[in-house]
């Protein structure tokens, strides 16, 4: 009897994937040809000091050629690249174990885990569902207002907290607007416009205060240890306010004319919303305590910048410390944990254990030094923007603030014989290495908005290189005419 029923059950038959098979393929072969092909030409700077590719910094470059293939092509989960890229770093002794399998548990990895945690309780106690509502009956209906609301929202965000906690906080605000446009599952123009646009926004207000990122203030310390001028707070926004604030409302257009949502509005929206407000009643104890604790925290890290007592203080310690009163005061419980989106908390532990790896096998430098010495005859424009490019390009694969301790160095002693100054270079790295479009690993915000199933790493891939070609023109534009206006010295006379 068992044999006939086995016998009537239907065969099913996976298709075989030849694109993905290819990829693979292609990723391992890419690995393969740079590890074992013969020794590069070394890299030499502007002053004649000769840079040695090594067998671990080539191997490095291999590793980052087979990751970055498997990631953009999702030939296997994305979390599952990341744990390759620590493999083949200690299987092919490019560099310890012990060294390469620790970047996955660095503090920057473990601050996204809680940003991520934050995300989780806004969901989970209702406040991301009574701010979307209040939100909504205040905007209306017209979807191209929602999306401006919402990266307004994301933006001023960026000024006084982390874009990482930004994005993990507008996460789940952005879910509950979107199950008001549509309950299919299906991906859709508006959910791309949503998601990504909120991670390129998040990058975009980053730039302006040094509350946004950390990258502001290390470039800040590097550049007056290098160079001995004290660029403050003030001066830093006035010359990336505008900046940022110009490309938060280009994006914005930027979606609406290359992803245009389906429904030009929601009928129906702002009563439904103002119902839905009214209808989730007074705010609860665990609306109040949830709220006061991420507060807490967010204050704590911002106020790290300006209260000297503070400053010891680890910003990932206070975040983790929000995520164990989490669990103390019962907000979460242990099944939560299995809601945590672990494939895009691996995915920024490999890109940690990556970008690590290129800095201390000496390739990254190899890289700036290679690119910078071609413009080292440029015009001076060409040349800003050269540098800007790379620190752009380097910043979708390594950790922002490494792509601008590389090229800063080379660039700076260049800079004088083309007669730029020292300030323009700094300043336009920083607004390259914050908005880092291209890749997911690029930011946290972008594994963030990854995790709404809205769109492919393809996808984000296509948006992100127009997008960079935009902020490159954005980038001219202010260098060549606006930050002389407010008073920028571009070139050393």
């Amino acid at each position: 009897m068992s044999a006939a029923i086995v016998k009537e059950l239907p065969e099913t038959k996976t298709p075989f994937d030849w694109k993905r098979v290819v990829f693979i393929l292609l990723g391992l072969g890419l690995f393969t040809l740079i590890y074992y092909c013969p020794s590069w030409p070394d890299a030499i700077d502007p002053k004649g000091e000769h840079f040695v590719l090594t067998k671990q910094a080539k191997g490095a470059l291999a590793v980052f050629a087979v990751a970055a293939t498997w990631w953009i092509f999702e030939v296997v989960p994305i979390g599952v690249t990341s744990l390759l890229i620590g493999t083949l770093q200690a299987l092919f002794l490019i560099r310890k174990p012990a060294v390469a399998f620790k970047d996955f548990m660095d503090p920057s990895v473990l601050f996204i885990f809680g940003s991520v945690v934050i995300g989780m309780v806004f969901t989970k106690t209702g406040l991301t569902r009574r701010i979307a509502y209040k939100m909504l009956s205040i905007i209306g209906e017209k979807t191209s207002l929602i999306m401006l609301g919402c990266f307004i929202m994301t933006a001023l965000l960026t000024h006084v907290m982390a874009h990482t906690a930004v994005a993990a906080t507008m996460f789940p605000l952005l879910m509950a607007i979107y199950a008001m446009y549509t309950t299919e599952t299906k991906p859709t123009n508006f959910g791309k416009c949503l998601f990504i646009g909120m991670a390129y926004v998040a990058g975009a207000g980053s730039i302006i205060t040094l509350l946004g990122a950390a990258r502001g203030a290390v470039a800040l310390a590097f550049y007056k240890d290098m160079m001995h001028v004290d660029i403050s707070f003030g001066t830093l926004s006035y010359y990336m306010f505008p900046v940022g604030w110009l490309m938060v409302f280009l994006l914005w257009g930027f979606f609406m004319l290359f992803c245009k949502p389906e429904k030009d509005r929601i009928p129906g929206l702002k009563e439904k919303a103002t119902r839905m407000y009214r209808e989730l009643g007074g705010i609860t104890r665990n609306e109040i305590l949830a709220a006061a604790i991420i507060l807490g925290a967010v204050l704590l890290i911002a106020m790290k910048s300006f209260v000297p007592a503070l400053k010891g203080l680890d910003k990932t310690g206070i975040l983790l410390c929000s995520t164990i009163l989490f669990f103390i005061c019962n907000i979460l419980k242990l099944d939560d944990l299995e809601d945590i989106p672990w494939n895009i908390i691996l995915l920024f532990a490999g890109a940690m254990s990556i970008g690590f790896c290129l800095w201390e096998t000496g390739a990254a430098k190899w890289l700036a030094v290679n690119w910078l010495v071609l413009f080292q005859k440029a015009p001076g424009v060409v040349f800003i923007l050269g540098m800007a490019f790379f620190v752009l390009v380097m910043t979708n694969f390594i950790m922002n603030v490494a792509a601008i301790a590389i090229s800063l160095p080379v660039a700076l002693v260049i800079a004088p014989y083309l007669g730029v100054s020292g300030e323009v270079i700094l300043f336009s790295a920083l607004v390259t290495a914050g908005m880092p479009f291209i890749l997911l690993i690029g930011a946290a915000p972008n594994a963030i908005a990854y995790n709404s199933k809205q769109f492919t790493t393809g996808e984000f891939l296509k948006f992100g290189v127009m997008a960079s070609i935009l902020l490159m023109v954005v980038l001219w534009v202010f260098v060549a005419f606006i930050w002389p206006m407010m008073g920028m010295e571009v070139f050393v006379k």
